[in-house]
């Protein structure tokens, strides 16, 4: 009966473990998506400030070609 008692006590501790490791990716991948979602914002208010600025996206287009050749 103690063995039975050493095996279910190691089969929980094993289940815990991995219910711990699930919930940490779970995490982790949530964060990844959350700073992606962030600078996808960014990046896009970037592009219309760009745009804004350059009088159109005609302007924006010349002067990104002309940053590029000089």
């Amino acid at each position: 009966m103690n063995s039975s008692h050493s095996a279910e006590t190691t089969s929980t501790q094993a289940k815990s473990q991995a219910n711990a490791t699930s919930e940490i990716s779970k995490v982790s991948v949530g964060f990844i998506a959350l700073t992606a979602t962030i600078i996808g914002c960014w990046a896009t208010a970037s592009l219309f400030a760009g745009t804004i600025s350059s009088g159109g996206p005609i302007g924006l287009i010349r002067n990104l070609i002309t940053a590029i050749t000089g």
